[in-house]
């Protein structure tokens, strides 16, 4: 039974699975260490975390499961360093929005019956805005909650134990779980999240560049510009990992985009732009 967790990366999903782990009904220690101090107190103040740690390295030693909240590059080199430090009944997980690099990395230095177990993990859950201050207790409710674990990984029994409460506790904070091979998770997010994303900042970007002046703009833009833009409002320093560990997964998508576009473009008086809108349709009736 896990009795203690240690967040590293007090943002927007770390502080929002310490909030939700409480909803869930968690009796154990959480503490949390960020980056940003001021982050991390934000995260102390709303509950999310009982103590805010100095070295993330001590913490994660002191606790059964470490959860790493950060950017991708960061994850990566937690992976490396605790490696060292931790024993064969204690688990890492992370939040990761690209897996094949993490799952590389930790088939590496995790998952042996001496080693600390690593189970790569990815809830598609957040907003375009990062933050504590914007974290959530249902976050996750009703959200998937992807893992892409190795089925040959060989833990230790206590580790094996870990890997499966973590899982439980994701299902009781509100998520419904699903497992992928992370070459496959990728694939898949590259066209239902990173397209999205890259489409709206470029959207945004080019509305800025030739409009963003206009003084009509706030009256004429309406629901569909806000809904189309949301995803524009998002930093940099989210999607730069993102993208380098991504890329080409990326690109494929934002070619076959492209492509598309021309498409309807050169379509504009045909009538297959009529089937387009109608195979958009059916797209929608099945989400």
């Amino acid at each position: 039974m896990i009795s203690r967790i240690a967040i590293l990366g007090t943002g927007l999903l770390g502080t929002s699975v310490g909030l939700a782990l409480r909803a869930a009904g968690f009796k154990g220690a959480i503490v949390g260490w960020n980056r940003s101090s001021e982050q991390g107190q934000v995260a102390l103040r709303m509950g999310a975390i009982d103590s805010l740690a100095a070295d993330p390295i001590e913490a994660a030693r002191a606790s059964q499961v470490t959860l790493l909240a950060v950017p991708i590059y960061a994850t990566l080199d937690f992976i490396e360093k605790l490696a060292n430090v931790l024993g064969p009944d204690q688990l890492v997980t992370d939040v990761g929005s690209t897996k094949r690099v993490i799952a590389e990395s930790a088939a590496r230095f995790y998952n042996a019956p001496e080693r600390a177990a690593f189970l790569p993990g990815h809830p598609m859950a957040g907003k375009e805005c990062g933050g504590a201050a914007l974290a959530e207790a249902n976050l996750f409710r009703g959200a998937v909650w992807l893992f892409t674990d190795d089925p040959a990984a060989q833990r230790s029994a206590g580790g094996a134990e870990l890997v499966k409460d973590w899982r439980e506790w994701a299902t009781k904070m509100g998520a419904k779980t699903l497992d992928l091979d992370p070459v496959r998770h990728d694939e898949l997010v590259a066209w239902v999240s990173h397209l999205p994303q890259f489409t709206a900042t470029a959207l945004s970007a080019l509305l800025e560049e030739e409009v963003g002046e206009a003084p009509e703009l706030k009256d004429v833009g309406g629901r569909a510009l806000r809904e189309m833009t949301r995803l524009g409002a998002s930093p940099y320093s989210m999607w730069r990992d993102i993208a380098h560990t991504n890329t080409e997964a990326v690109e494929r998508a934002l070619l076959a985009l492209e492509q598309r576009l021309a498409y309807v473009r050169e379509n504009l008086r045909t009538p297959q732009l009529r089937d387009e809108f109608e195979q958009a349709n059916r797209f929608r009736r099945g989400q």
